[in-house]
C-alpha cells in the first residue's frame, strides 16, 4: 500500500472545509476493519485512508503547516500503512470505569504480545508489536498499541481461496477469540494483501 506524501494532504484551510464530510466517510470506512476481540479489546485494522484521517486530525489539533512539521508527521505515521504482506492494528483496551481502569491494565501487562491471527490450520502469528516505543511499564500496559501481523506467501494464497481467518488473545487474564471474522472486514484486509 502506497505511503501517504505531503501532496496528498489538504491545506488546512480545505481540511476545514471538508473534514465533515471527510469524517463520515472514514467513520463508515473503520466499522468494516474494526474488530472486538473480547469484551474489553478492539483491533482497528490500519490502512492508508485511516491513517491519511489522523495526520490530517493532527495537523489540524495542533496547527501544523509547515513542510518541515508536515514530514515530521508522515514519517511517524506512515509506518503504521499496510505493506501487502502484512497487517496492522491499533489495539485498544477499553475500561470505561476510570475506578478500575489501572488495576485491569496493570494485570494485562503483556497482552500486546498475545494478539494473534491465524489463516486455516497454518501456525498462529503473533504481533510484532509497539516497534516506534514501548508502551508499558512496571506497573501496567498502556491502553493503546500498535501491531503489526506478517503473513506468509502461502498464507495469504489460503485467504484468496476462501481459508479460514480468525484472531485472538491468549494472555493469561484475558483469553478471547473470534473464530471467524466477519465477511466486510475480511474482504478489507484481503484488500490490503499485495
Amino acid at each position: 500500500m502506497q505511503k501517504l506524501t505531503p501532496d496528498d494532504l489538504m491545506t488546512l484551510e480545505r481540511y476545514a472545509r471538508e473534514r465533515k464530510e471527510f469524517r463520515t466517510r472514514v467513520m463508515a470506512h473503520k466499522k468494516t476493519r474494526k474488530l472486538g476481540v473480547g469484551p474489553n479489546t478492539s483491533w482497528l485494522f490500519e490502512d492508508r485512508l485511516t491513517i491519511h484521517y489522523q495526520v490530517q486530525e493532527i495537523l489540524r489539533t495542533e496547527k501544523i503547516f509547515e513542510p518541515e512539521g508536515i514530514v515530521e508527521e508522515l514519517e511517524a505515521y506512515n509506518p503504521l500503512i499496510p505493506d501487502g504482506r502484512n497487517w496492522k492494528v491499533t489495539l485498544l483496551i477499553e475500561y470505561p470505569d476510570p475506578a478500575t481502569r489501572p488495576a485491569a491494565l496493570a494485570r494485562l501487562k503483556g497482552i500486546e504480545d498475545r494478539c494473534w491471527v491465524q489463516v486455516a490450520d497454518f501456525s498462529r502469528v503473533f504481533a510484532i508489536a509497539d516497534e516506534d516505543l514501548e508502551r508499558e511499564n512496571e506497573e501496567k500496559t498502556s491502553s493503546v498499541h500498535f501491531l503489526r501481523f506478517e503473513l506468509t506467501d502461502a498464507m495469504v494464497a489460503a485467504l484468496r481461496g476462501g481459508a479460514k481467518l480468525s484472531a485472538g488473545i491468549d494472555h493469561a487474564n484475558y483469553a478471547h477469540s473470534e473464530d471467524s471474522l466477519p465477511t466486510v472486514l475480511r474482504e478489507a484486509l484481503l484488500a490490503d494483501l499485495a
